[in-house]
């Protein structure tokens, strides 16, 4: 298992009070939370900011609890997301999933639904509203691994070289990786896409 030997140390005097240790902890990180949170809010600025904060300062009152096991900003990516799910129901609203569109044609469609001007059919509406909500349903089933590598290639833009870098994996288990992923998440989503259709029909009984 890789130990950040890097990471373990800036939290070290993180945990110590080190105000250096801070300034270089904000710098690196907050820019790169806030693109992470923007992918998942579509778009908004205001509330991926907050998000971003949000992060930061839960990720200081857990520090102890950090192992170097991941790498510090993987291990802050975990708190975003989990920030971010929070956020978003808060607001009672959905957050878009910008990946896997050029494997699932039902989910570029529906995430071209979503970024299409909102129609006037309550029903039009409804089923929008659902289908990125099924997203982020099939992203928050998966197995902690595939979603990691899902979340690295298709919302941070990480290359498969980087990706088998982060896991000590070579490239070509990687890519077997990727592909077993993709198909978990797409047997889920269609799963939750037939439900959803089920239901539909009974309602219609």
């Amino acid at each position: 298992m890789a130990i950040y030997l890097d990471d373990k140390k800036l939290v070290k005097q993180l945990l110590k009070g080190n105000e250096r240790a801070f300034e270089r902890f904000f710098e690196e990180n907050f820019a790169r939370l806030y693109r992470f949170a923007l992918a998942r809010l579509s778009d908004d600025p205001e509330a991926a900011r907050e998000i971003a904060q949000i992060t930061l300062a839960r990720a200081l009152r857990k520090l102890h609890t950090y192992r170097a096991e991941a790498a510090l900003f993987t291990w802050l990516c975990a708190i975003c997301r989990n920030e971010t799910s929070e956020w978003l129901r808060k607001q009672a609203r959905y957050r878009e999933h910008v990946v896997l569109t050029e494997d699932f044609p039902e989910i570029q469609a529906a995430v071209d639904s979503y970024q299409a001007p909102q129609e006037s059919s309550p029903e039009s509406l409804y089923r929008r509203t659902e289908s990125i909500r099924l997203i982020q349903v099939a992203m928050d089933r998966l197995p902690p691994r595939y979603g990691d590598v899902l979340e690295w290639k298709y919302v941070e833009g990480r290359s498969v070289r980087e990706i088998a870098g982060r896991l000590e994996l070579g490239q070509e288990a990687t890519q077997s990786l990727l592909a077993r992923a993709r198909r978990a998440f797409g047997e889920i989503y269609r799963t939750l896409i037939d439900g959803m259709d089920e239901d539909a029909l009974r309602a219609k009984v």
